[in-house]
């Protein structure tokens, strides 16, 4: 095993347990001790965990922009729901702008059965999963790649998304508080997301229910900004009446 697949595991096991104890991961991977602190050392680095005696602990920091390859392994069932539901929301012929989550990766996936989309997106991974959808048109945002992100970002990408109108605009974020609205981890990323929002008849948020009471760095929008939300879970009763208020559609996996 290499040596990131390891740390990938490590993390991912921190996520599901909070914590880990160096002992048993050096005997769960037959690697010294010495190694696995290293490999917590790197994601200490990466601001993914925190050192304690004997182990490490989940950062739960929510302005931490994990990288896309960790992003996309988080909560795969709860992405699998949301882009199910989406599937059947959008029809043939639509144009839809797609952000560079990594659920939005899982949507593309879904949407392959559909006929004739456009698909407008700053996602280098879902440009590169849409290559072999023969009657679908695909265009690339251009922009600055991000380091990590599989994106494209930037005044550049912002000029394109404002070239174009769409039927569906479909976005995620990193957080969403009742007073704040939703945010994401990075101010040039929530930028072009308000953008796309602000570029088609529907504006959809997508976000599981980790997201919810949660705040990041970067403001994207408020709830006036969106006509509706879609998630995996049914939100909590408090979360469903602000809905209702804003005139926002809630859709969840039931």
């Amino acid at each position: 095993m290499l040596a990131i697949e390891r740390r990938n595991e490590i993390f991912e096991k921190l996520q599901a347990e909070k914590r880990v104890v160096v002992s048993e991961l050096s005997q769960y991977y037959q690697v010294s001790e010495e190694t696995i602190r290293r490999d917590l050392e790197k994601l200490e680095k990466e601001g993914l965990a925190v050192k304690s005696y004997g182990g490490a602990v989940l950062n739960e920091n929510t302005n931490i922009d994990l990288p896309f390859n960790l992003r996309k392994s988080r909560n795969v069932p709860g992405k699998q729901k949301i882009a199910a539901l989406i599937r059947d929301m959008v029809n043939d012929n639509e144009s839809l702008m797609l952000d560079a989550s990594s659920t939005a990766v899982f949507i593309a996936k879904e949407l392959k059965e559909k006929k004739r989309l456009s698909i407008i997106t700053n996602s280098i991974e879902i440009i590169l999963e849409l290559f072999d959808a023969a009657d679908w048109n695909v265009l690339s945002t251009g922009g600055i790649a991000k380091e990590g992100a599989f994106a494209l970002v930037g005044p550049q990408t912002d000029r394109m998304l404002r070239s174009y109108h769409a039927d569906k605009a479909i976005i995620s974020c990193k957080g969403l508080d009742m007073g704040i609205g939703f945010t994401d981890t990075d101010e040039m990323h929530a930028v072009n997301k308000k953008t796309m929002l602000e570029s088609a008849n529907e504006k959809i948020l997508v976000a599981d229910h980790s997201k919810f009471d949660q705040i990041a760095f970067a403001q994207i929008g408020s709830l006036k900004d969106i006509t509706m939300i879609v998630t995996d879970e049914k939100p909590e009763d408090k979360w469903l009446q602000a809905f209702a208020e804003m005139g926002v559609k809630c859709v969840y996996h039931s």
